[in-house]
């Protein structure tokens, strides 16, 4: 499983409800039911990687989350997982905000365009960077709005959200720094994890 999946499993609690929202193919669906117990369940737009993960046994439909997440009632899991998907939806703050209606805590992951060697690439060359976590050319690629680590705090700033934890990640997973909160993190961070909650 990859670090940063890891990294996210370890902060979900035992027995939990967990939606993970463009799942892929469940790997880590798979390791909550299987370590954690977890009353999982998945949404992917891939048709292949839905029915790989049925395959496995996991409760995994089809679709777009843009159009099926209303669908879930309010506050239907304890936590909702969006790994490396926000950057490719259409209207990310709404994402956002249907996330939070649907689970009482978020666990958002990105590709961080902060990054120095972005910065420095659309510097020296004046083209848009690919990097190992942003691989895929301007004209080829499912991300339509990236964002700085920075951009998303502020987003989360405007939604009210609290941020309980944020870490900053290498390209492989590896963290960074532990608290993904500035622009030392802005800049460092290939891509980043938050986990948020709604302010009570």
């Amino acid at each position: 499983m990859r670090i940063d999946l890891q990294i996210i499993a370890d902060q979900i609690p035992n027995n939990s409800r967990v939606l993970d929202v463009g799942c892929g193919d469940g790997t880590l669906l798979a390791y909550l039911t299987d370590k954690k117990n977890i009353n999982g369940r998945g949404l992917e737009l891939s048709t292949s990687k839905v029915n790989e993960a049925l395959r496995n046994g996991l409760a995994v439909v089809q679709g777009d989350l843009e159009s099926e997440l209303s669908n879930y009632t309010k506050e239907s899991f304890d936590y909702v997982i969006l790994s490396q998907t926000l950057q490719a939806t259409r209207n990310p703050k709404s994402v956002l905000e249907t996330l939070l209606h649907i689970g009482n805590n978020i666990v958002i992951s990105f590709p961080n365009f902060g990054h120095w060697k972005v910065r420095l690439s659309l510097l020296l060359k004046g083209k848009m960077p690919t990097t190992p976590t942003l691989p895929e050319t301007w004209y080829d690629t499912e991300n339509i709005h990236l964002c700085t680590i920075l951009d998303f705090i502020s987003l989360v700033d405007e939604l009210d959200v609290s941020i309980k934890k944020g870490y900053a990640l290498d390209r492989d997973g590896s963290i960074k720094t532990l608290k993904a909160l500035g622009w030392a993190a802005n800049l460092v961070g290939e891509q980043a994890i938050f986990f948020l909650e709604k302010k009570r």
